[in-house]
């Protein structure tokens, strides 16, 4: 009787010890779902970071591309295209029409069209380095055009042009140092040292091929080709579409951008 009490107990204690072993794994295996559970949210944040990363840098570059090659935005800033554009229009250009250079490089896209006279259009001006922006102008004169103005009046070929959206705020016509550059494209037969052109009154002057003529519509307030000369081609970098946005940039008053807007203008087709 004894012996089997003794190997009752010891089966008791055999059980007894293989169920606590089974218990020790049943931890240890718990201990492990719960540091890898507790590693979870390390992870999804991990992933999430990534996935930010991964749209910033792909909305970035979708950015840099529609700015460089498809479209960009230009604020006026100057009356020299009155009534056309006002002080506190805010433009949309298409750049793809015009074609662009690709940046750091000297590689140009063509673009789907060519400029036509009587665009309105964002550009590159040439030197001198005093003139350290982009403008907006109207193109005036293409390649092979000759150009005269008489007391104000354009001619283009020998025809006086019917130019509806220029405007003249007054004064006296006016000479400019700047305006000897025109003395190199003169028509055959003007003698150089006797031309003297103002701002009302120059030419004929032909227009050699890849160069354009930009004036702004606000003929007696503009900084144009007059003054600094032609345009190349390459410096023409898109023609103006539409207005996006437009406040009285004139204002004195504090926040004109929200007290002051042009509500009609907004959505105005640029012609």
């Amino acid at each position: 009787m004894a012996k089997r009490a003794n190997t009752t107990s010891g089966e008791k204690d055999a059980g007894g010890t293989a169920s606590g072993g089974s218990d020790g794994n049943g931890a240890g295996k718990g201990r492990g779902r719960t540091r890898r559970q507790a590693g979870k949210p390390d992870d999804q944040h991990r992933s999430a970071l990534t996935e930010w990363t991964k749209s910033i840098v792909v909305a970035a570059i979708l950015f840099v591309i529609l700015r460089t090659f498809l479209v960009q935005t230009f604020v006026i800033t100057s009356g020299s295209m009155e009534n056309t554009l006002l002080v506190g229009d805010m433009l949309v250009v298409n750049r793809a029409a015009m074609g662009s250079r690709i940046p750091l490089t000297n590689i140009r896209i063509p673009g789907y069209g060519e400029p036509h006279r009587g665009d309105v259009i964002v550009f590159d001006p040439p030197p001198p380095d005093t003139i350290n922006m982009k403008l907006v102008k109207r193109l005036i004169g293409m390649p092979g055009d000759t150009l005269q103005m008489r007391n104000k009046v354009l001619y283009i070929d020998g025809k006086a042009q019917d130019e509806p959206y220029v405007v003249h705020a007054g004064g006296g016509d006016d000479t400019y140092p700047w305006m000897e550059w025109q003395k190199q494209y003169l028509l055959a037969g003007v003698d150089p040292r006797t031309y003297a052109p103002t701002r009302d009154n120059w030419g004929p002057l032909v227009i050699p091929s890849g160069k354009y003529f930009m004036m702004g519509d606000n003929r007696d307030e503009s900084f144009d080709s007059r003054y600094w000369g032609l345009v190349e081609r390459w410096r023409l970098e898109g023609r103006a579409a539409f207005v996006y946005y437009s406040y009285n940039g004139n204002s004195y008053r504090p926040f004109p951008w929200l007290r002051e807007v042009r509500w009609g203008r907004i959505g105005h087709v640029i012609h």
